[in-house]
């Protein structure tokens, strides 16, 4: 995996009010993406999309790439 969350994702939902169980209830985010946030991993750009709306935050403030993990790119100089 190359891309990994900077912040734990559950830990600042819940700081602003959203627990596992308001987020689930209220349909804001499902079960798949809130064990994917366990993980430290974030499922999908609507979730993406989502935890910044709610934590008012932008991609790069939660999200980074991780460079030589898992890299896509094969190792050529280009």
């Amino acid at each position: 995996m190359t891309i990994k969350c900077k912040i734990d994702i559950l830990g600042a939902l819940k700081e602003a009010g959203y627990s596992s169980h308001r987020l689930r209830n209220e349909k804001l985010i499902g079960e798949s993406a809130i064990q994917a946030f366990r993980k430290g991993r974030i499922q999908g750009i609507r979730t993406l999309d989502v935890v910044c709306g709610l934590l008012q935050v932008q991609p790069g403030d939660i999200l980074e790439y991780v460079y030589g993990e898992d890299d896509h790119v094969n190792d050529k100089e280009h």
